[in-house]
């Protein structure tokens, strides 16, 4: 008999979600459905406000990549005004960014992403979580791990004003520039998260690619999809989380298409689904043709794996090292493999901690000037960054008072909707055959939602290893088996 599984909640992510796996009469998987259960409205409730006030705004959307927001929301804002901020602006708002990815990326890896391999899917339930992970790597690794998040979080806040939800980026620059005391600070911060971001890099080299039976997963079909990538290049084709053109590559890795941030409607496409919050991108120019992959298909990419398959490298040493190293090992660009987004995101992390370094020796950094002041009449303005999460946009219509008539906002893990939904249904249906599940197979089908590092809404509400989950098996509307993920017991 047909039966349905419900994974409710989905763990380890940002935020709120589900996933209902319908099997047909003999157990097989049917199909799959990756939905998000919330609403959340910025859209709306911004219109009618002073386009300034949304740079201050908008990190509230999240609690996990705030600094996203405030950097996409600042640029828009410059846009609409039309202003160019100063240089030494420009540097302060690179170096608060790439603090914030470099803090990003070590929370997903270590909290969220590597206890799937370190202890891995096949340790008891109750020891797949950060704690799990520290009893493998040792306390001495968990203590750098909390030290150096800490130092990326607080370069944010020496920078912003606030770690979390930061505000001093504002339109045509900065409120306040950097002092020669913060800039030292943050020089030494910088010098260990570059060698903790290559400690970071060797657990994984060590822990997971020398272990046979992970990297023989991560190169399995169960996990991979051929699809378009999309992400931020500088004019040099390296990858750029603050700035740059939108790098468009096929499933054979040749540029489909390159663009300005502010023509982004001319390629982007969002299609609605009754069973789901968030909106379904796709490139125009291939058209949706559902949750499909291949060079047919519309679906794109964007994240950590998209950025380095559309970039010709790394901008910095030591990054560009481990870039070459990334594509030897799987021997083809780009990689189609879901689960390379993790090694993708500590090769992104090491970049990250190598600009905070580098801008914060640069002498310009503490120059006075960092605003701009607006003169011109408010009009229209896109920002874009690259989110941890992937390609960010910002997009503000103001009258001439500057007053929001309009914004739209297109998120990094709603371009990658289309793709997680794929993955789900794909990891189901090569896992789950005959009607047979467990706890095992139920968390390899989470990791492939989880390689994305969705933020469907905003920090999880919930410590880690407490979060129960329940999949009900039901069979003509009565549900005839339960299984019960209860953590925290």
């Amino acid at each position: 008999m047909a039966q349905k599984i419900t994974i409710s909640p989905i763990t380890r992510l940002e935020g709120h979600g589900k996933i209902d796996i319908f099997l047909d009469d003999q157990g097989n998987v049917s199909d799959t459905y990756f939905q998000v259960v919330e609403l959340r409205g910025f859209e709306k409730f911004c219109q009618g406000r002073p386009v300034e006030e949304l740079p201050r705004i908008m990190p509230k959307i999240c609690g996990v990549c705030p600094g996203a927001h405030h950097m996409a929301s600042s640029k828009a804002a410059d846009a609409v005004y039309n202003v160019k901020i100063p240089t030494a602006a420009r540097k302060l708002r690179e170096l608060f960014y790439n603090a914030h990815i470099a803090h990003s990326h070590i929370l997903h890896f270590f909290a969220l992403a590597a206890p799937d391999f370190i202890p891995g899917a096949e340790a008891d339930p109750a020891r797949r979580n950060v704690i799990g992970l520290i009893d493998v790597v040792g306390k001495d690794v968990g203590v750098e791990v909390l030290k150096n998040r800490g130092y990326a979080q607080k370069i944010q806040g020496i920078i912003a004003g606030h770690p979390i939800h930061p505000v001093a980026s504002i339109p045509g620059g900065m409120s306040k520039p950097l002092t020669g005391d913060e800039r030292k600070e943050i020089e030494q911060m910088g010098r260990s998260l570059v060698d903790f971001a290559q400690k970071s890099l060797k657990i994984f080299e060590d822990l997971v690619l020398a272990n046979k039976k992970y990297a023989d997963l991560i190169l399995s079909d169960i996990y991979h999809h051929e699809t378009y990538y999309a992400g931020l290049v500088d004019t040099k084709g390296h990858v750029n989380f603050y700035d740059g053109r939108i790098r468009v590559v096929g499933p054979n890795g040749k540029e489909f298409v390159t663009f300005d941030a502010a023509d982004y409607l001319q390629h982007i496409g969002e299609r609605v689904e009754p069973w789901s919050y968030l909106k379904f991108p796709y490139l125009k120019a291939i058209g949706w043709k559902g949750l499909v992959d291949g060079p047919e298909s519309g679906v794109y990419r964007v994240n950590s794996l998209a950025r380095l398959n559309v970039a010709e490298g790394m901008a910095t040493p030591l990054a560009q090292e481990a870039y070459e190293k990334f594509f030897a090992f799987f021997g083809l660009k780009p990689v189609h493999n879901t689960l390379a987004f993790h090694w993708a995101r500590l090769i992104e992390n090491l970049f990250a901690c190598e600009e905070v370094l580098r801008l914060s020796q640069d002498p310009e950094i503490t120059d006075p000037k960092v605003r701009t002041l607006p003169t011109e009449k408010p009009t229209e303005g896109v920002g874009v960054v690259e989110a941890a999460r992937g390609t960010l946009y910002h997009h503000y219509i103001a009258d001439d008072q500057g007053i929001v008539k309009k914004v739209n906002l297109i998120v990094a893990t709603v371009q990658n909707n289309a793709a997680m939904g794929m993955s789900v249904k794909k990891a189901a249906g090569k896992l789950i055959k005959n009607g047979e599940v467990d706890n095992r197979l139920l968390d390899m089908v989470e990791m492939a939602f989880r390689a994305y590092d969705p933020c469907l809404a905003c920090a999880t509400h919930c410590l880690p290893g407490q979060m129960p989950l329940e999949v009900r098996l039901i069979r003509r509307g009565e549900p005839v088996r339960v299984l019960a993920r209860n953590i925290g017991k």
